[in-house]
């Protein structure tokens, strides 16, 4: 075997290669309630991509929760049902809605500050049975999110 001299052999340019990228998709954040099944390549089931859409429906979850319905946590939620079940009057419901609202978002949500509030109760046939749609309206300066609205119905029972 003879051995070959690197003597006049030479150095090569570094050439990097094209290398074609794929668009990055946009990363899942949180589960959309109600679960659907997901769609053009978003998974399992439909997901949010960007955090304020996420904080909204989390915070409609939180109001549209009772006590008892989550295991481990007895007490999250807003726990309206009950108040809806003994509507006497608009501003009873008022403010005990207020106050039930933001005892929740303080435990649960102390980032969202609560901006305002308004009911209006709507009626069928008689004043037993309804609905009544709560409108919260609600900011994170903190995500940017300023004076959002959020509107709930609670049927009357």
């Amino acid at each position: 075997m003879t051995l070959q001299s690197f003597k006049n052999v030479g150095i090569r340019e570094f050439q990097t290669q094209n290398v074609k990228t794929t668009p990055q998709s946009v990363l899942p954040i949180g589960i959309k309630t109600p679960v659907q099944f997901g769609g053009n390549g978003e998974g399992l089931f439909a997901m949010h991509t960007n955090i304020q859409d996420v904080v909204h429906d989390n915070l409609r979850n939180l109001l549209l929760s009772n006590y008892g319905e989550r295991l481990i946590h007895y007490d999250f939620g807003a726990d309206l049902r009950p108040l809806v079940a003994d509507f006497s009057s608009k501003e009873n419901f008022d403010e005990e809605a207020k106050i039930r609202i933001n005892t929740a978002v303080a435990k649960w949500m102390p980032f969202i500050s609560l901006v305002g509030f308004d009911s209006r109760p709507e009626f069928i046939d008689n004043r037993y049975t309804g609905k009544i749609v709560l409108l919260v309206v609600y900011s994170v300066p903190q995500l940017g999110i300023v004076e959002k609205a959020l509107e709930v119905l609670l049927y009357v029972i």
